[in-house]
């Protein structure tokens, strides 16, 4: 999205953000560095791959950070779960753990980016984000007109 493009609140807020990381400060920090610029978001927190699958089963997020290092499962193997029974979900993998063959698992199992803590900056999480929201919205709005095209459809052909 431009830079001189505002995002309408409506697109900001039909977004639900799940960060899963065993890291409570972690979780909270990018919670709240998110909430800061994205104000109506909707977000949910995991410590681990069970509580991040009761989540998406429960309230079917838009955009999931996932740490690889958790307790239990690890993220690479959750993702692989969400991703077969969410598919619309868009998940970042979000790690200290910047290796090339993180990269490729991540890639396998179906993440949709990967991100360094290490060497990710602010403006480029929100901008990541932003664009996210943004295709969100654009294939939301799609959706919508095609079904306004199929009802006009269906109206003018009784």
């Amino acid at each position: 999205m431009p830079e001189h493009e505002i995002m309408s609140h409506s697109q900001i807020k039909m977004t639900k953000i799940l960060i899963v990381d065993d890291s409570d400060t972690f979780r909270q920090t990018l919670r709240n560095l998110l909430g800061s610029r994205f104000h109506l978001m909707t977000f949910g927190e995991a410590r681990d791959g069970k509580e991040a699958l009761q989540f998406v089963d429960a309230y079917h997020p838009d955009l999931i950070f996932m740490d690889i290092k958790l307790p239990g499962e690890n993220g690479l193997e959750i993702t692989k779960k969400i991703r077969s029974s969410h598919c619309q979900a868009i998940i970042i993998i979000f790690t200290s753990h910047d290796l090339p063959e993180y990269r490729h698992a991540a890639s396998v199992n179906g993440a949709d980016y990967f991100m360094s803590k290490g060497s990710s900056t602010t403006e480029g999480v929100f901008a990541l984000v932003e664009s996210i929201v943004s295709e969100l919205a654009q294939a939301k709005m799609a959706e919508t007109d095609g079904t306004r095209l199929k009802d006009f459809h269906e109206l003018s052909m009784a």
